[in-house]
């Protein structure tokens, strides 16, 4: 009868559960930092994209105190009342592709280390400062433009580089993120 215990069945739903209420929370909080960096605002009768994003948080049942921290993260201010800061990493994915990923962080060493990680878990590397930003520049909406982007045929590459991109945006602390080529979603 070992594995037939109720406690253990109930563990597993639950942890399941929470892992699928953990990815939600962590994508509506990045979805009202950014709403509430573009907006300029943190109260939602002034921001209407922000009064968007909030009605799907509670419609989530994301918890108040989950929803203030990401505002307060969105104004640029943590709970302990250290700045954040953005910072742009530079690396390169599977086939030598160019990547910047942009991060608002208050501790730049424990995301350069998130950021590390996902990139030598899968087939890139963290580059050096400059190493990448000369194939990039700044647009008028505060991105990152490619100048000099590179075609990739190769079905490995692509697969890999999706994987890359989808490890980075599960960082917590990165916003956006720039590549040197063109990914097509349906492939």
């Amino acid at each position: 009868m070992s594995g037939h215990s109720k406690w253990n069945n109930i563990k597993n739903r639950k942890g399941a559960v929470d892992a699928k209420r953990s990815k939600i929370f962590s994508n509506l909080s990045k979805l009202i930092r950014i709403a509430v960096r573009e907006g300029k605002s943190g109260d939602p009768k002034f921001n209407p994209s922000l009064r968007t994003i909030l009605d799907k948080a509670r419609t989530a049942n994301m918890p108040n105190s989950n929803i203030e921290k990401a505002i307060e993260r969105g104004l640029g201010k943590s709970a302990s009342g250290v700045s954040i800061q953005e910072i742009a990493y530079e690396g390169f994915g599977p086939g030598g592709v160019p990547i910047i990923a942009v991060a608002m962080t208050d501790n730049p060493n424990r995301t350069a280390a998130e950021i590390k990680f996902a990139f030598s878990r899968n087939e890139g590397s963290l580059g050096s400062p400059g190493s990448v930003m000369y194939m990039f520049r700044r647009s008028d909406d505060g991105g990152y433009e490619c100048t000099m982007p590179m075609v990739i045929e190769d079905k490995h590459i692509i697969g890999s580089l999706k994987i890359l991109v989808e490890k980075l945006r599960e960082c917590e602390d990165v916003e956006d993120i720039y590549l040197a080529t063109t990914i097509d979603e349906e492939e």
